[in-house]
């Protein structure tokens, strides 16, 4: 296996309109150092440079290259996190982004990928079938998982945790919600874990965390939970207006999934996200997606190699 360097990034200017809550600096709910997204001193997606000369002894490689382009499974509906504009269908958000940058270690340009939209239910039966190469939408790495697809990563550590009103002083943790009126989406493992006597919360199921974060908005209820991750995003696109209290209860580490036996090209992308990590590039990325919730930056969780 061979994985050539890129050349030195280059960074493309991006205009974000959405604003970043205000706060105290650095707590969950605030904006990052410096900056006021939207103006001109904006967070930046990074330009990827496409390496060139990639070889890999990897049957998924080979047969992305024989066909010309990379099939990426990936959300649709998570903002600031894995979303496709339904008028433009561009894709955006952090995992796209994460998505990207490995293609582009690999040797593919951006109009080279094939996004595939991937629901939570069926991201095994895609990977194992090969209908997309690899996999990147908020997916925990698990022993049961790990029995079915291989895994890259971990590129992000995720946990339950909670969203709220901006002005909401009292929920400042999953011990605060006793009574409170908590919503997620029917069968979550962080629904199940919120409904656990310990918390006291009534509990609200909906079927899409949008709808959670609609009662959310409209006082119906006081908080949502699901993955942290995914809640930075609806904070990101309700600027002023909601905050994730940052006191995650649950550990979940996402993964980059893909065909079980193909160790090569696992390789592959490990080393491309250990070198965007090391470069600032996986930070950059963060915080032009999902730092603009205002959530702090801190660095990913150490890669797994097996």
């Amino acid at each position: 296996m061979k994985l050539r360097k890129s050349a030195a990034l280059a960074v493309a200017v991006l205009a974000l309109s959405a604003t970043a809550c205000g706060g105290k600096e650095g707590s969950a709910g605030d904006k990052p150092a410096g900056v006021q997204p939207g103006a001109t001193n904006a967070p930046a997606l990074p330009k990827y440079v496409v390496a060139t000369g990639v070889s890999l002894d990897s049957p998924t490689f080979k047969a992305a290259k024989e066909r010309g382009k990379l099939i990426i499974g990936s959300k649709a509906d998570q903002p600031y996190l894995g979303f496709e504009d339904q008028a433009t269908k561009k894709r955006s958000g952090f995992d796209v982004e994460i998505a990207k940058m490995i293609a582009a270690e690999l040797g593919f340009t951006e109009s080279q990928i094939e996004w595939k939209t991937v629901d939570s239910s069926t991201r095994e039966t895609a990977i194992s079938k090969g209908q997309v190469d690899y996999y990147v939408g908020t997916y925990t790495i698990n022993d049961k998982r790990k029995a079915l697809v291989g895994f890259a990563g971990p590129y992000y550590k995720a946990g339950a945790d909670l969203l709220v009103r901006k002005d909401d002083t009292s929920i400042t943790g999953p011990d605060s919600v006793k009574g409170k009126k908590v919503c997620s989406i029917t069968g979550s493992t962080p629904l199940q874990e919120i409904k656990k006597p310990q918390y006291g919360a009534q509990t609200t199921e909906l079927g899409k965390y949008s709808d959670c974060v609609q009662q959310l908005l409209t006082k119906q209820v006081d908080a949502v939970t699901t993955d942290d991750a995914i809640l930075k995003g609806y904070a990101a696109q309700n600027p002023g207006k909601l905050k994730v209290v940052g006191k995650p209860f649950t550990q979940e580490p996402y993964g980059i999934g893909m065909n079980k036996e193909d160790k090569v090209l696992r390789d592959a992308v490990n080393n491309a996200l250990d070198k965007g990590i090391k470069d600032g590039t996986y930070k950059k990325i963060y915080e032009a997606t999902l730092g603009l919730s205002g959530s702090a930056y801190t660095a990913p969780p150490a890669l797994e190699r097996y």
